[in-house]
């Protein structure tokens, strides 16, 4: 780690040993929420009397700040967040998205300010750290290395390790915690969701970066496990991945390299087996086929909590609650796979999905702005993989902005396509904002701007896709 960036983290632990009463401001995905619990842990544990609060960046304009100290995490860098600070505000922002401010800006302000962005020190924020993992450094400031597990499901769960397949750059120094601490177990693994709970032909039916006979296509994953040899079953269970051996992987694996260097145009083989086999991150305290093993399977139930306004859910469940929190979440996480099966079939059914000459896009009608994404991710496997899918919504029933999601398969961002760049210029440009990751991102814009926004966003595509 950069000294200036240490130095930082030590500052910050100064500011919030000399505070007593402390807000936080987190941004609500799992990153975020991971984020809030090292923070709120490390003031617990600190005897400190604070607030969490779970929020979208469109909720940072025009904050009051009424307490001692205010700690944004995993959001910040890129808002005007403190145009209303009084001169006795102190303000810690620990995020890893662009900033607007530079390193000195404390220099120019009258209140205490503290902006730890590893942007700042050279390091991208994209792959190397997250927002989460930002709260874990400080947290080991304080001698909490056991917080480093929830600094790895934040990484897992910002996609950090979407471009080469594992954590990477200060995330493989979190992730080294956190392996000689015993609380997680790094496994390169077949990349397929659902390692612990999902039947392993369904899990093989939901590998969609690329259409293959199998996509969608529970009867054709069946198929496949039978022409190599794989059961389906041990007992009475369906088999997970995580239930097969290592010649049974490799199998599959081969078979999957197969099929796809047939579907992709020769500039996209050489990234194929990027797209069969990854790291897998196990948390080892919990237990064997429940999704709390995985961190992939543990960070989409976060963003479920978050999705359906039951941030205090994800937050109780990363602190520790495995028993109220834990039923209330099973019944979210049903609820919520509900909705997104339904709203997938109608677009299907309605033939939603439309198509320009380098995006496809469909209109989200009554899809809760906070699952459009997710949703925008499903139906990729429906469309073309070759174009990013963006979905539209209203943000609410009072706020008549457009909420902008955009999805794509990881090949377009291995062929070096940002989309959270592109994405954060073109919204800019129709007057809203934006950012993200290369393979999700997603904007805020005004609702008469859309066709506008589709036309600038297919046009600066031409050459590049």
């Amino acid at each position: 780690m950069p000294f200036k960036m240490k130095k930082s983290f030590s500052r910050a632990k100064e500011m919030i040993e000399s505070s007593e009463d402390i807000k936080i401001y987190s941004h609500n995905d799992c990153d975020g929420i991971s984020a809030g619990a090292i923070l709120s842990t490390i003031l617990d544990r600190q005897n400190k009397d604070h607030e969490v609060e779970i929020v979208s960046l469109d909720k940072l304009e025009n904050l009051e700040f009424n307490n001692e100290l205010t700690i944004f995490s995993d959001l910040g860098s890129g808002q005007n967040i403190d145009k209303l600070a009084k001169n006795s505000s102190k303000i810690i922002i620990l995020d890893h998205h662009p900033p607007l401010r530079d390193f000195n800006y404390k220099d120019n302000v009258s209140y205490e300010y503290l902006e730890i962005n590893p942007l700042h020190h050279g390091i991208d924020g994209s792959y190397y750290i997250s927002g989460g993992g930002l709260s874990y450094f400080l947290a080991k400031e304080f001698a909490y290395d056991d917080l480093s597990w929830i600094g790895v499901l934040a990484a897992v769960g910002d996609m950090q390790n979407s471009r080469n397949g594992k954590l990477e750059g200060l995330n493989s120094i979190m992730l080294n915690d956190s392996i000689n601490k015993g609380y997680v177990s790094s496994i390169s693994d077949l990349s397929l969701y659902g390692r612990q709970t999902r039947p392993l032909f369904v899990a093989l039916s939901y590998f969609g970066d690329v259409n293959l006979p199998i996509t969608n296509n529970r009867t054709e994953s069946i198929a496949l496990m039978k022409d190599l040899g794989i059961s389906r079953k041990v007992g009475d269970r369906s088999r997970t991945l995580s239930d097969l051996d290592k010649d049974e992987k490799g199998k599959l694996f081969s078979e999957l390299v197969r099929m796809l260097s047939k579907e992709v145009p020769k500039k996209y083989i050489k990234y194929v087996p990027k797209l069969v086999v990854a790291d897998s991150y196990e948390f080892i305290m919990e237990e064997n086929h429940t999704f709390l093993r995985d961190a992939s399977e543990f960070s989409t139930a976060m963003n479920a909590c978050t999705r359906n306004n039951r941030e205090d859910i994800a937050l109780g469940i990363l602190k520790g609650d495995r028993t109220s929190a834990l039923d209330e979440l099973e019944i979210i996480s049903k609820e919520h796979r509900t909705y997104l099966a339904q709203n997938i079939q109608r677009i299907e059914e309605e033939d939603m999905i439309k198509n320009l000459e380098n995006i496809q896009y469909f209109n989200g009608d009554g899809i809760k702005s906070q699952v459009v994404g997710t949703v925008a991710g499903m139906i990729l496997s429906y469309g073309d993989w070759r174009k990013p899918m963006i979905g539209f919504t209203q943000v609410s029933d009072e706020d008549e902005s457009l909420k902008v999601s955009l999805r794509c398969s990881r090949l377009l961002a291995y062929d070096g396509i940002h989309f959270g760049n592109i994405i954060r210029k073109i919204a800019q440009s129709v007057g809203g904002s934006g950012g993200g990751h290369s393979v999700a991102c997603g904007a805020y814009i005004p609702l008469n701007k859309k066709e506008e926004f589709l036309t600038k966003f297919n046009s600066v595509l031409t050459g590049v896709i």
